[in-house]
């Protein structure tokens, strides 16, 4: 991740409460002075790269609630605002988890924004200049979102396509993050911290991933998560082969042909063994 402040930034050591979670840049420091400014945080790169566990240690470290949704192609304005719902033969409002965190405070966190309908980014804007507002058409009220809101959205670049890009419009409403993979030594500490396998075990993993990561786009739609990193190196810890970890959770889960799955093995045999 490209460095964004000055200041010197280190999360420190993580206590029970709040997820792990290791700094590439300054990044905490800048998402601590968006929430104090109540500016809208937008955060771009790769999946798997850390954007989602970067959200949870910092609502946790700033102690805030944190409403996360997992956007997807169906999502639309109604599942984040609320509708009426029939309860015991009534018709009752039920609040959207947006809507939940504006009255509530905290931070929303919407992962993925641009797999969600298009009649999202109309919801969002109010919230995202000034105003600071939350217009509920169905229900006629107008909510202000409280000091400690705060909106987080989240996505991918390289599944961007004519079909599915985030408007420059709704972009510049946000600061914005770039995230990428962290560099070798430090995601061996991440993934050693998070797995439990010693740094020496974890090290041809990632160096692994390194290699298929320069497949991206040749031969793969996508390189090796940081979190598939993880998963490989905990089924080592739990006393699965190295071979079998690889297998399980670095390869089978980035193709489906065959050739292109015997190809990876091959390079997985030559740096792992």
């Amino acid at each position: 991740m490209k460095p964004l402040l000055h200041a010197v930034e280190s999360s420190g050591p993580a206590s029970p409460a709040i997820p792990f979670y290791a700094p590439a840049g300054h990044e905490c420091a800048l998402f601590e002075l968006a929430w104090r400014r109540r500016l809208p945080l937008l955060l771009k790169g790769p999946t798997g790269c850390g954007k989602t566990r970067f959200v949870a240690h910092m609502a946790a470290r700033l102690g805030l609630p944190l409403h996360t949704v997992a956007c997807h192609d169906d999502l639309s304005a109604a599942d984040l605002t609320g509708r009426y719902l029939l309860k015991g033969g009534d018709t009752v409002w039920t609040d959207g988890p947006l809507t939940r965190a504006v009255r509530e405070g905290g931070v929303c966190y919407l992962d993925e924004i641009v797999e969600a309908r298009k009649d999202v980014a109309v919801v969002l804007h109010p919230l995202t200049d000034d105003r600071r507002i939350l217009p509920l058409e169905r229900t006629g009220e107008e909510l202000s979102a409280p000091q400690s809101f705060m909106l987080v959205v989240s996505y991918n670049p390289g599944y961007q396509s004519l079909l599915k890009a985030l408007k420059p419009s709704t972009r510049q409403r946000f600061v914005a993050i770039e995230f990428d993979f962290l560099p070798p030594e430090q995601e061996i500490a991440v993934v050693a911290a998070e797995s439990g396998l010693s740094p020496e075990r974890v090290r041809p993993l990632v160096a692994l991933a390194g290699r298929l990561r320069a497949l991206k786009g040749h031969d793969l739609e996508e390189g090796v998560s940081t979190r598939l990193v993880v998963y490989a190196a905990g089924l080592m810890a739990s006393g699965l082969p190295a071979g079998e970890a690889v297998l399980a959770a670095m390869i089978e889960p980035l193709t489906d042909e065959p050739d292109v799955r015997a190809a990876l093995v091959e390079v997985a045999k030559a740096v792992v063994g």
